[in-house]
């Protein structure tokens, strides 16, 4: 029987909003094996990450390595969980045009960027 492939997602459950949306996530089906990793819970599990970003980086941006081992970061990651997860390839394959993609990025990292500053100010870590 062929290995199903495995995705890892890296994501911080202190932050509520990420919490939520990750909770979410994991109710719904997969095409393939995802490992849920909660850097909150397990600072360690950043040191999994091959590009070797620093906590407080993953704890601000989504973090996936896909089933060949690359890294994505950010609406990246998004695109990787939607392309393995039945009914919402649609918004990997939408939203990763070149165009869309680059717009979906920069309105991520300032979300991203802001909500990190707000969940420091609440300290939530």
């Amino acid at each position: 029987m062929p290995v199903k492939p495995e995705i890892k997602v890296y994501y911080n459950s202190a932050c509520p909003v990420c919490k939520a949306g990750i909770e979410r996530q994991m109710k719904k089906g997969s095409n393939c094996a995802i490992q849920w990793n909660d850097v909150h819970k397990n600072n360690g599990l950043v040191a999994e990450i091959d590009s070797g970003p620093d906590l407080e980086f993953v704890r601000e941006r989504l973090h996936v390595v896909d089933e060949n081992g690359n890294v994505w970061t950010g609406f990246d990651a998004f695109l990787v969980i939607w392309r393995n997860s039945p009914g919402e390839a649609w918004k990997s394959a939408v939203l990763g045009q070149p165009g869309i993609r680059h717009a979906c990025r920069a309105v991520y990292n300032i979300f991203a960027a802001a909500l990190y500053r707000w969940n420091r100010s609440e300290n939530h870590w």
